[in-house]
C-alpha cells in the first residue's frame, strides 16, 4: 500500500494568515475589503491555476475542492482548471441534499469524459443546519445521513448502464440511467464521525476520510469503520485531511506556526469558537476538543499542531516540523492503514512547494510512493560544475535513503 498525496484548492480565498477568509465581504470575488489583513489572495481562476499547475508539477495526484457558501462552485471551477493541467485529478466536494442523484451521476459521467478520467468525488453530508437551510435543506443531522445513503445507492444504480428503479424515504426514481456511465467510475470519498455517518461509510464509501486527530484516535476510527464495512461484506480504504508546515528545520517550521498565531487576537478566537461550537458535526466537536479554544499546549501529539482549529472549521490540525519529521508522522499514519493524505497550508501555493520539494523526496526515499515526480530542474544546465538547483554553487543536499 503506497501513500497517495493530494493538495487543496482554496476556492474561498487564500493568504498568509488563518483569518484570510474574513478579509473580503464577498470571498474575494470583487476584492471588497472589510479588514486590513495583508497578503490576501482572491480565488480567481488565474491564481487557482497556479496552484493546480504547481500541484501537478510537484507530483500530487489530486486536489480537493471544497463546497459551501463562501467557495466557488467546485464542479465549474475544477472543470475549468482541468483545461490547464494534464494529469492532475480533482476531488470535487458536493452536498447530496441539494442536487438530484441521477443528475449528479450524469454530471460525473460527463466530467470523466471531458477530463479523460480525472474526477474523484467527496460527498459532504453537512453538519451545520444553518448552512444546510441556506441551500434549502431542512432535514436534521441523522436524516441527512439517511438521505446520503439513498443518494449514493441511486448514483451507483444510475451508473450500472441499465434503467434503475428506487423507492426510498427521500428519493423515488423510475428508470434512472446514465446512458454512458463514467469510465473509470470515480472513487467516492466520504467522512463523518457520528454513528449515522459510520453506517453510510461502511456501505458506500471507497475511501473513508478523517480529520487529523492524534494517531491513537485515528486508529480507533479506522478500526470502527473497518469493522462496520466487514459486516457489509466490503472493504474501505482510508484517508486523512491535514494542514502542513514543513521547513528545512524544525525551528523554522514552528516559527511559522507561531507567526500564524500572532495574527489571532482573543476576540477573534472566542468568536470563532462560539460559531464552531454550534455545529452539529461530531467531527467538528472532536476537533474543538483537541484544544478547548486555548492557545496552550497546541502540540497535541508529536508534530501535530491544533492551532488552525482555533479559528477555522473543518480540518483543524497541521503537521509541523522538519521535512523528515513530517515524513515520520505520515509514515506513522500510513502504518495504521491510512493511504490518502489530503494536505494544505497557508498560503497554498508556497506550502505546496515546501512540501513537494521537502517531504515528497523523503517519502520517496522510504519507498512509500509509487511514482516520484521529476525535478523541474532536470535538463537545466549545471552552473560551475554544480547542479543549477544549488544556488551560489552550494552542494545539493539529498535524502539519506531511509
Amino acid at each position: 500500500m503506497n501513500v497517495h498525496l493530494h493538495w487543496f484548492l482554496p476556492t474561498g480565498g487564500d493568504g498568509r494568515t488563518l483569518v484570510d477568509r474574513h478579509a473580503y465581504t464577498d470571498g474575494g470575488i470583487k476584492r471588497n475589503r472589510i479588514t486590513p489583513v495583508s497578503g490576501v489572495r482572491a480565488p480567481d481562476v488565474e491564481y487557482l491555476t497556479q496552484i493546480a499547475k504547481a500541484a501537478e508539477q510537484l507530483g500530487f495526484e489530486a486536489v480537493l475542492t471544497p463546497t459551501g457558501t463562501w467557495c466557488e462552485d467546485a464542479w465549474l471551477t475544477t472543470v475549468a482548471l482541468a483545461q490547464h493541467t494534464d494529469r492532475l485529478k480533482f476531488l470535487v466536494a458536493f452536498r447530496p441534499g441539494v442536487i438530484s442523484p441521477v443528475l449528479a451521476a450524469q454530471m460525473a459521467a460527463t466530467y470523466q469524459r471531458i477530463t479523460r478520467g480525472r474526477l474523484l468525488l467527496n460527498v459532504v453530508t453537512g453538519g451545520d443546519s444553518t448552512e444546510q437551510r441556506r441551500f434549502g435543506d431542512h432535514l436534521d443531522h441523522d436524516r441527512r445521513y439517511a438521505r446520503t445513503a439513498e443518494f449514493l445507492s441511486v448514483v451507483r444504480g444510475a451508473w450500472s448502464g441499465r434503467p434503475f428503479d428506487f423507492d426510498g424515504e427521500h428519493y423515488r426514481v423510475e428508470g434512472g440511467l446514465t446512458a454512458l456511465p463514467p469510465d473509470p467510475l470515480p472513487d467516492i470519498f466520504f467522512g463523518g464521525s457520528s454513528a449515522a455517518a459510520g453506517s453510510v461509510a461502511a456501505a458506500h464509501a471507497d475511501v473513508y476520510l478523517t480529520w487529523g486527530e492524534p494517531p491513537a484516535a485515528v486508529k480507533e476510527k479506522t478500526d470502527w469503520i473497518r469493522g462496520l464495512a466487514r459486516e457489509q461484506g466490503r472493504t474501505v480504504r482510508f484517508g486523512i485531511r491535514l494542514h502542513t508546515i514543513s521547513r528545512d528545520s524544525s525551528r523554522e517550521a514552528w516559527a511559522t506556526a507561531n507567526r500564524l498565531l500572532d495574527d489571532l487576537d482573543p476576540e477573534t478566537i472566542a468568536a470563532a469558537q462560539q460559531a464552531l461550537g454550534r455545529s452539529e458535526s461530531v467531527g467538528q466537536q472532536r476537533m474543538l476538543a483537541l484544544h478547548g479554544g486555548s492557545r496552550d499546549k497546541l502540540e497535541i501529539a508529536p508534530n501535530l499542531w491544533a492551532g488552525v482549529g482555533l479559528v477555522r472549521g473543518g480540518a483543524g490540525t497541521a503537521l509541523v516540523g522538519s521535512h523528515a519529521e513530517v515524513a515520520d508522522r505520515i509514515e506513522e499514519y500510513h502504518a495504521l492503514g491510512v493511504e490518502h493524505f489530503i494536505l494544505s497550508g497557508y498560503p497554498h501555493l508556497e506550502e505546496a512547494y515546501w512540501f513537494g520539494e521537502g517531504v515528497t523526496p523523503e517519502l520517496a526515499a522510504r519507498g512509500l510512493l509509487s511514482t516520484v515526480p521529476a525535478s523541474p530542474l532536470l535538463g537545466v544546465p549545471a552552473a560551475n560544475g554544480r547542479p543549477a538547483s544549488a544556488p551560489g554553487g552550494a552542494p545539493l543536499l539529498v535524502a539519506d535513503g531511509r
